[in-house]
């Protein structure tokens, strides 16, 4: 045990937190998967779940290694993620493997491998917005000098993300609003930003309600209706989520036996959070929000201790992330918010999505390491995000 204590650094809370999500993960994956193994692989249910099990294990082999690497050099490596990551949305938004009508994939050649380009543009999106904010602290108040040069790769990341994922461009235009805010980007900025940003929203929902659409606006178009309307009827995905959650009560069905994996579309990514209601019940689903709850506040208590602004913007990018994205899928899952595609980090079955999820956890536990380590010699007086 003193081996592993040795080898594993930073916050051990946040470590407990990945281990949980991921015992969960395996659990629901393996149960979810069971019509997908039939209709693919000949009635293979071990495929599923020992493919599931290795990317959950390389996951954690990248987030190892990312929590070794010391926060400060992800500063230069945002740099260069960030000039790969625009080419790669832009070659997928034209050439990307098409799937639900989105062209969101990239197949690798030779391989074959599916490679989800959004994924990695998020995570350097993050890491490019904290490192500009931290180096410009000094006349971060300044329009031209500041503002401006911050928020057009937002703009241009977000843009390109939009056409094919709504819900992550979203996502991710609003946790680098709120990292804007915590590096004391001037309010009058931000307001301006999202009142233009409500104000477009408003008229492309205005617009598809209008006008005859196809292909992705018409996913959109459908799912707002269904869900403004409250028409489940319309809305099978709902539906049977909903079915699940009845049948979840207090305690759940048990692991294994939930019976809305075989009619719930995506059980195993969009709408996993509603099989682990209908077999852990109420109970499993307040584990799963807990820890993303603690994943959040041991983040604050990192970014509290950081001696500077980098490590606190990065950490709390990275966390934010995270945290919007499991909220919001379940949301979905309960209903509370219209269908939008997103997993729910590091349970639902995935390929890049786990395997980004964890390196961004890797990143939070390096912050978390070298603060721990400059904690004994920094002074309390430079634990302040920007010292104006």
């Amino acid at each position: 045990m003193e081996r592993i204590s040795d080898l594993i650094k930073g916050d051990r809370t946040i470590w407990i937190v990945v281990v949980i999500l991921s015992i969960f993960s395996v659990l629901a994956v393996y149960s979810s998967t069971g019509t997908l193994a039939y209709k693919y692989q000949q009635g293979n249910t071990e495929y599923y779940l020992l493919k599931h099990f290795a990317i959950l294990i390389t996951g954690l082999v990248l987030m190892y290694l990312a929590h070794n690497v010391k926060y400060t050099y992800y500063s230069r490596v945002s740099q260069l993620l960030i000039w790969i990551a625009v080419p790669l949305l832009i070659i997928t938004l034209f050439m990307g493997t098409t799937l639900n009508q989105a062209p969101r994939w990239l197949t690798l050649p030779v391989v074959g491998i599916t490679f989800q380009t959004s994924d990695l543009a998020k995570l350097a999106l993050i890491m490019f917005v904290a490192r500009l904010l931290s180096k410009k602290q000094s006349q971060i108040k300044d329009l031209k000098s500041a503002f401006l040069p911050i928020i057009f790769p937002v703009l241009l990341v977000c843009g390109l993300i939009l056409p094919a994922n709504l819900s992550t461009a979203a996502v991710l235009f609003m946790t680098c609003i709120c990292l804007m805010f915590i590096g004391r980007v001037k309010m009058q900025y931000l307001l301006s930003l999202m009142g233009i940003g409500i104000v477009g929203l408003c008229c492309v929902v205005g617009l598809l309600m209008l006008t005859p659409s196809q292909g992705r606006l018409e996913t959109w178009k459908n799912r707002i209706e269904h869900f403004v309307s409250g028409d489940t009827e319309g809305n099978y995905q709902v539906q049977q989520s909903k079915i699940a959650i009845a049948k979840g009560g207090w305690l759940g069905v048990g692991p294994g036996n939930s019976t809305q994996r075989n009619f719930l579309p995506h059980p195993y990514s969009d709408f996993i959070f509603a099989i682990i209601i209908e077999e852990y019940g109420f109970l499993g689903a307040t584990v799963i929000i807990l820890m993303y709850l603690i994943l959040l506040f041991r983040t604050i208590r990192i970014v509290s201790r950081s001696p500077g602004a980098f490590g606190t913007l990065l950490a709390m990018g990275c966390c934010l992330s995270l945290v919007f994205q499991a909220m919001i899928n379940m949301a979905v899952a309960v209903n509370l918010f219209p269908v939008t595609g997103m997993t729910l980090p590091l349970v639902s079955m995935g390929g890049t999505s786990i395997l980004f999820t964890s390196i961004a956890l890797g990143i939070i536990l390096s912050v978390s390491k070298s603060t721990g380590q400059e904690d004994t010699v920094a002074p309390k007086g430079r634990r302040k995000l920007a010292m104006a």
